[in-house]
């Protein structure tokens, strides 16, 4: 309860019904300005009738609530929640980082704007051009990259010299190729993870940071996602991932799926692909979504996406321990940062975004209430391009 004689936020936010517009409440013009609450939980802060700054809640709001609570505008000042018009890069190349991998990167928006990275998801799942449309063009420089052997970086689907440290090498090695001193890190899922890694490896050369759908590569979220525990809730999707595995193989789908995506046979391991990548595709949104399923199809698209995260996976994503993310906050702990999580992430669950939070309670963290792990939903992707928004001022000063 938030106190004597006020409603509690869950029966607040349980009487909305109608997902469209972000709500934040004021208290009634009867409470005292000098009331005043605090609690841990998502770094709530009120006092008296300021806003709720950190409970971000996507929902309408009812004529019998009008009354009562006004819709206002997050923290102290607003900020701008739609997706930015598509635009096209100012300029694209490929870097060479060893003897065997060369990464597809381009530039948009501002030339001499803000530089910000944006690292992708997977690992081995590509940039998109949507993946622009967070960012203010007129204020940020733009990069995309694609990750060894995901997208346009060649050779495709390659495992041979591809880990996390190669990829935190590769981040390094494009920073000095496009003479940035410092940018912000952007990253969701496993983007997430990456720019935990990297950041911890190179805190001087992050300016802010941008995390979504959480995960730190431990083994209670892999064992959630591929040994069955999401199947409680996604069981029929399930059954097609754990029927092309036979019943003696089943002690461990992550070994099972990696014999076959590794097969000397072409056609199986195009079958393991796209049964790993439409696991993930079927449930990476709270709604189904026919068009993010239908990635799976593709061959190309499958085969490095299933590959490369399998081969993390197996390497425990090439850590040294299985808490190693949290147990490096402390060299990132200054950096600003915000963090956005679907409340229903069935990939991601937010257990990890609430332990790196506990752990990192400077980090803001903004949980969407309707919302699975997508970052196109558009309860998250709202969350993201605010959280870009409130960078871009503090970086302004303002």
């Amino acid at each position: 309860m938030i106190g004597a004689g006020l409603t509690s936020l869950n029966t607040i936010t349980s009487a909305i019904s109608t997902p469209s517009l972000p709500l934040l409440l004021r208290f009634p013009s009867k409470l005292s300005e000098s009331a005043s609450f605090s609690t841990t939980h998502n770094r709530i802060h009120l006092s008296g009738r300021r806003r709720i700054e950190s409970l971000v809640v996507k929902s309408g709001y009812n004529n019998s609530l009008e009354e009562e609570f006004d819709l206002v505008v997050m923290g102290e000042k607003e900020f701008s929640r739609s997706l930015y018009p598509a635009i096209e890069p100012y300029s694209t190349g490929f870097l060479k980082v060893s003897d065997i991998h060369t990464l597809y990167w381009e530039q948009s928006g501002n030339p001499d704007g803000h530089p910000v990275v944006f690292l992708h998801g997977g690992p081995g799942g590509g940039t998109a051009p949507n993946n622009r449309r967070f960012f203010d063009p007129t204020f940020y420089r733009i990069i995309l990259f694609d990750q060894r052997g995901a997208g346009k970086s060649k050779p495709h689907a390659f495992l041979e010299e591809n880990t996390t440290w190669d990829l935190v090498s590769d981040i390094e090695k494009l920073r000095e190729h496009l003479e940035i001193p410092q940018w912000q890190v952007f990253g969701g899922s496993w983007g997430s993870t990456l720019a935990l890694v990297y950041s911890q490896s190179h805190p001087d050369r992050v300016s802010g940071m941008v995390l979504r759908g959480i995960f730190l590569l431990r083994k209670k979220e892999i064992d959630w996602f591929y040994e069955g525990g999401a199947a409680a809730i996604y069981p029929d999707a399930w059954e097609e991932f754990r029927d092309l595995i036979p019943e003696e193989e089943r002690s461990c789908f992550i070994d099972a799926y990696h014999k076959r995506l590794n097969s000397d046979d072409v056609k199986t391991q195009h079958a393991a692909a796209k049964a790993w990548t439409k696991w993930e595709m079927v449930t990476a949104h709270l709604l189904l979504n026919e068009e993010n399923i239908k990635r799976g199809d593709d061959d190309s698209f499958s085969l490095a996406f299933a590959r490369i995260e399998n081969h993390y996976f197996v390497n425990k994503g090439f850590f040294p321990s299985d808490s190693f993310l949290i147990d490096n906050v402390e060299k990132i702990r200054h950096i600003k940062t915000v963090i956005v999580q679907g409340r229903y992430d069935v990939i991601c669950p937010m257990m990890s975004a609430w332990d790196l939070h506990k752990a990192w309670p400077e980090a803001d963290l903004k949980v969407v209430p309707d919302a699975g792990h997508s970052a196109n939903e558009p309860g998250i992707a709202a969350e993201l391009v605010a959280a870009n928004e409130m960078l871009k001022r503090h970086y302004r000063g303002e």
